[in-house]
Parts: structure tokens; sequence; C-alpha cells
């Protein structure tokens, strides 16, 4: 269960990031209803990682929850802001996601 909040914590946290990005391209009220998604997504994200650090090692949570915040946030920037696509992103990218699998299988 505890991977599941995790998973779901990183996912959240791909979530602010997104907002954050849309805040770029908005104005006015618009603007400010990001803002507030940001907050939103932070605090849900922030609240599941602690839940999580509970009973899991901190190392092992904080490497996971930012991978995974990591590799969304690239995606999403590749996908929806039309971020450039080079092999060296897409390289490191892949060795992000073999770094976060790794720790899953090691970790108890």
């Amino acid at each position: 269960m505890n991977w599941i909040l995790l998973i779901i914590a990183g996912l959240f946290e791909v979530a602010f990031a997104f907002c954050l990005g849309k805040t770029k391209e908005t104005t006015g009220s618009e603007m400010y209803l990001w803002y507030a998604g940001f907050v939103i997504a932070l605090f849900v994200s922030m609240g599941l990682l602690i839940k999580v650090t509970q009973t899991m090692p901190i190392g092992t949570v904080y490497v996971v929850w930012t991978g995974i915040g990591a590799i969304g946030t690239v995606l999403v920037g590749i996908l929806v802001f039309k971020e450039p696509v080079t092999f060296m992103r897409l390289f490191f990218l892949t060795t992000l996601i073999g770094s976060v699998i790794g720790l899953k299988a090691v970790t108890n």
C-alpha cells in the first residue's frame, strides 16, 4: 500500500509542476486558478510523502518521489509544453527510470 501512496505522491508532484508551467501561459484570474492547483497538489503530495516516510526508509522514499516527479515532469514538458526531445534527454530519462525501478527492487 505504501508504494501505491508513494506513486500517487509522485504524480501529484508532476501535477504541481504542470500547474506552475501553466501559470506562464495565462494571466488574470486563470493564472490564480493554476496557482491554487499548484498549492493543492503540493499539499497532497507532501501529505502522502509524510505518511509514507513513517514506514519506509527516507532515502528510498525521497529518491523514488523525486524520480517520479522528474520523469513525469520531463514527459509533461515534452508532450504538453512542446519542449525539445533530444537523444541525451531521453537517455538520461531512461537511466533515471532504471534507477527508480532498481531502488524498488532492492527495498523491502
